[in-house]
């Protein structure tokens, strides 16, 4: 992305805020003003004083030159004081602003998106934050800059060429010849570095990506004894990462002594123009201080741009990033004009092959099936089946790449799909619990719910006696229940929600065997007069249901009610067989009896 780029890019988010950038411009106009008061005020005096000199005069003649000099610089610092207070307040207001705005959207934006966005191979989430939070950190750093330091710096220099060219045209003209050799230099470095800004961007892209997998998986470490492990993989980041800082560096320091060459060229060449001026008769002595002092204007500035094209550099290569998730519009999730008040429940699906974004397989493979409303199908299938799959399409997470998926005779690409889901709940193996109350992490399930509907969702998922067992009852953190009391609020918030269609994925699968039938019981009252498909390992759920498909490696290979597909001796009747052995059915049925 190159400068003008960044700033098109960035402009939409600081048109709301014009009245600021003019302040800021009136501001910038009047500090460039003032910068150069100095070199007239250092050309008077030194001719002034010269003056008094040369005729014998003292102090005595020479005290209202100083009071008058001194009121002015006097005057000038204060002035001063005012516009930089502006610049930097308005420019700080500014960069807020623009920073919070740009927060907003990029989170919004990103809700819109299909989960094929957040695959782990190109957006995991440590790679997104890294991302986001530098992107409008450098960005909004850039904006801030650009007022307070940049456009100033700028102003003061053109302002002072001008002075300088109006002054004398020759000594103008030496000044202003380092400035393109200068900016070309600057340029030619910008090149260079464009490459290993770059991969430090990739790298700590990486690390947070590595340090997030270190937090989330501190038990699996800790239990394999694989802590030096883990270190040594961040150790590589870590030495990557300060060899592209020190080819950064190494590179920045010598084009910086060059830069610092040019500059260094043009005072001599100003020294000497305005010496040779001074004993041709052409210019006072005084003139050589005050031209000495506006190249100094001229190229203080751009010299203090060192630091800050550093972080302009930093803004572009940040902010390739940062704008490519905002313009990521193939990511958009999919969204029809369909939005039925209700529906049957009737899901059709005819043919379907899908595969997800960065596998090489299917996952699926020309899959057909019947869900019937008002019936529970179940779906049997070992790990890796496709079955969970299924679901994610159903729910309009991800869109086939061939075949088919109709709800009620419609083609499922057709619907809405904020209305589709409003009629859909979901329970997942491992449902997220948001930071806050248990209160409003059932409440998520309705967030316009009275206390009575939220307290009978809790009764019914029979987690309504734990949570008054708690100290501070229904505000306790949700985050520090255990993980079926978790699992029993993602069922609480179905109970409140109350939608026709309920996709279940292991919904029991971390309860313990007296919540596993409580929540059965729960269930079992839930699934009357809704269309139910539930994936689930145990027996007691797969038995219940009408109808039963059985998947292996992402095909459907039976399908019937338990008693008929059990008989045939298949698929079904192997992975059945085996669920019994796993609980020991024998010595329960003995036991029993």
């Amino acid at each position: 992305m190159t400068l003008l780029e960044l700033f098109r890019a960035i402009r939409p988010y600081v048109r709301p805020y014009r009245w600021l950038v003019a302040v800021a411009l009136v501001l910038t106009f009047l500090g460039s003003l003032t910068a150069q008061v100095n070199a007239w005020v250092l050309r008077y005096t030194v001719d002034s004083i010269n003056g008094l000199v040369e005729a014998h005069q003292g102090v005595r003649e020479g005290w209202r030159i100083l009071a008058y000099v001194s009121a002015i610089l006097v005057v000038k610092e204060v002035a001063n004081v005012v516009i930089k207070f502006g610049q930097k307040f308005y420019g700080e207001k500014l960069r807020i602003f623009v920073s919070r705005d740009m927060a907003q959207l990029v989170v919004e934006r990103i809700l819109t998106y299909r989960l094929a966005f957040f695959s782990p191979g190109g957006n995991a989430p440590g790679v997104l934050q890294t991302r986001i939070d530098r992107g409008i950190e450098s960005i909004t750093r850039l904006v801030q800059n650009f007022f307070i330091e940049i456009l100033p710096l700028f102003a003061n220099s053109l302002v002072a060429l001008a002075v300088m060219f109006h002054a004398n045209f020759y000594v103008g003209l030496a000044g202003f010849c380092t400035i393109p050799v200068y900016f070309w230099v600057t340029r030619r470095q910008a090149l260079r570095l464009a490459g290993s800004r770059r991969r430090i961007r990739a790298l700590r892209e990486r690390k947070s990506q590595g340090i997030l997998g270190i937090l989330e998986s501190i038990p699996v470490i800790k239990s394999f004894l694989r802590e030096d492990i883990e270190a040594r993989k961040q150790m590589g980041l870590q030495v990557d990462l300060t060899s592209a800082q020190m080819s950064i560096r190494r590179v920045s320091f010598l084009y910086d002594g060059i830069k610092s060459f040019v500059e260094q060229i043009g005072v001599v060449c100003v020294i000497i123009l305005t010496t040779y001026f001074v004993l041709q008769g052409r210019m006072s002595i005084g003139a050589i201080m005050f031209h000495i002092m506006l190249f100094g204007n001229v190229s203080a500035p751009i010299r203090q741009l060192h630091p800050l094209y550093d972080q302009m550099n930093d803004a572009l290569i940040y902010s390739e990033g940062f704008f490519d998730i905002l313009r990521d519009d193939a990511d958009v999730e999919a969204s029809g004009d369909y939005c039925p008040e209700s529906v049957r429940g009737e899901f059709r699906i005819s043919n379907v092959t899908f595969t997800y974004p960065g596998n090489a397989r299917p996952t699926l493979h020309r899959v057909s099936m019947v869900i019937e409303p008002d019936k529970t199908t179940a779906l049997v299938g070992l790990s890796g089946a496709g079955k969970s799959t299924l679901i994610n399409l159903l729910d309009k997470f991800y869109t086939p790449d061939a075949g088919e998926i109709t709800l009620d005779g419609v083609d499922l690409r057709a619907y809405d799909t904020s209305s589709l889901r409003r009629h859909i709940g979901l329970v997942l193996q491992k449902n997220h619990i948001f930071n806050g109350t248990v209160a409003e992490n059932v409440l998520y399930g309705k967030p316009d719910a009275s206390r009575e509907e939220m307290v009978d969702a809790a009764k019914r998922s029979f987690l309504h006696d734990q949570i008054e067992a708690l100290p501070n009852g229904y505000e306790t953190s949700a985050l520090a229940l255990s993980g079926g009391q978790q699992q029993k609020i993602a069922i609480a918030r179905i109970f409140l929600k109350d939608p026709p269609v309920i996709f279940l994925d292991e919904p029991t699968a971390s309860l313990d065997a007296v919540a596993t039938e409580q929540i059965k019981n729960s269930m079992d009252a839930i699934k009357r007069g809704r269309t139910v498909v539930i994936i689930s390992h145990s027996i007691s759920q797969i038995i219940d249901a009408d109808c039963i498909y059985v998947m292996q490696e992402g095909r459907m290979v039976e399908h019937g009610p338990h008693e008929a597909i059990y008989r045939e001796g298949g698929a079904y009747t192997d992975i059945f067989d085996a669920m019994a052995r796993s609980l020991n059915i024998d010595k329960i049925a003995k036991t029993l009896e």
